[in-house]
């Protein structure tokens, strides 16, 4: 399963992130990609479709033991919250509604969390814009590993530990690096959220709460969905801070895989990323493209040099 991490440190550069210059240099050579910019007309009536899903569900369980419970909250509850949480990633940059329906598009992401069961998507799209701008910036990209998980995740065990824990590192990390005053957004995400939990716990008693908030812990820890922490900007390749997985996982969770193409163009939906990699792949000068297929895609994350750091 690998030894102790072989790197101790974070790979320090002082340049800044390669996404902008990218962007500026591909589209010049291939103009056709602004016409994927835009919203996704799809995204809307899906995502509504995920969340009556889980409503359905929340009936379903409400009189199963807690064993099986926690069995469907893994391999359904967790399938679905793990790719609404995507779509959440999608919405956060407007391509819900729009860039000139920035509130709809806010509101909706709202929506998009209600099967979550606990109150996210305010507060992830005001750190996502910094891990967009400052990415792997110290203390201003909150996706990055704190000193102390690249430290002390350092052995097969402690990994497969850090990687059960995964939503609890991703919700406290930002406290601890980089907290923000509270928007109002977020108290009104905070207050719908409760209000819905409280109305299911009403209707249907604690199990559709406890369903909700468990497949979104199981789903986003070791699972297989989960797999993009990793592949998406852990060093794989000296040099090369985000990779690209286009393997079939991305049906499913909005393309997410496609990250190398996301970052250089956050304004294009996840639906159409795929058609902005024929542009992309052949920009004179990106030699990483078929590289990060082929380490991603396999990916081992037990070796020693898969790690925090």
């Amino acid at each position: 399963m690998g030894n102790k991490v072989t790197r101790g440190d974070f790979e320090w550069v002082y340049t800044d992130q390669p996404h902008t210059q990218r962007r500026k240099e591909i589209l010049a050579k291939y103009p056709v990609i602004k016409s994927l910019m835009g919203p996704d007309p799809h995204l809307k009536w899906i995502v509504s479709g995920m969340v009556l899903t889980q409503l359905l569900a929340c009936y379903l369980v409400k009189d199963l033991s807690w064993r099986w419970l926690f069995f469907w909250a893994y391999g359904f509850g967790g399938c679905i919250n793990h790719s609404l949480t995507l779509a959440i990633h999608d919405i956060s940059h407007n391509v819900a509604f729009g860039n000139k329906q920035a509130k709809w598009n806010r509101w909706f992401a709202i929506f998009a969390n209600l099967p979550i069961g606990v109150p996210y998507s305010a507060s992830f799209k005001k750190y996502h814009i910094d891990h967009h701008r400052y990415l792997g910036g110290d203390i201003l990209d909150v996706d990055i590993p704190t000193d102390f998980e690249g430290w002390f995740f350092c052995t097969p065990g402690r990994k497969l530990v850090w990687l059960i824990l995964q939503p609890l590192f991703y919700a406290l990390r930002p406290l601890f690096v980089n907290p923000k005053a509270v928007t109002q957004m977020e108290m009104l995400n905070v207050l719908v959220q409760l209000v819905v939990d409280g109305a299911l716990y009403a209707l249907w008693g604690l199990k559709p709460v406890v369903y909700l908030v468990a497949g979104s812990i199981l789903g986003m820890g070791l699972h297989p969905f989960s797999g993009h922490f990793i592949a998406e900007h852990y060093m794989f390749l000296k040099g090369h801070e985000t990779y690209s997985y286009y393997g079939p996982l991305n049906w499913i969770t909005f393309n997410v895989g496609y990250h190398m193409e996301h970052h250089d163009f956050p304004s294009i939906p996840g639906c159409k990323l795929p058609q902005s990699t024929l542009g992309s792949s052949r920009f004179s000068g990106d030699s990483t493209q078929e590289k990060q297929r082929g380490i991603v895609d396999g990916a081992p994350v037990w070796e020693s040099e898969v790690h925090g750091f």
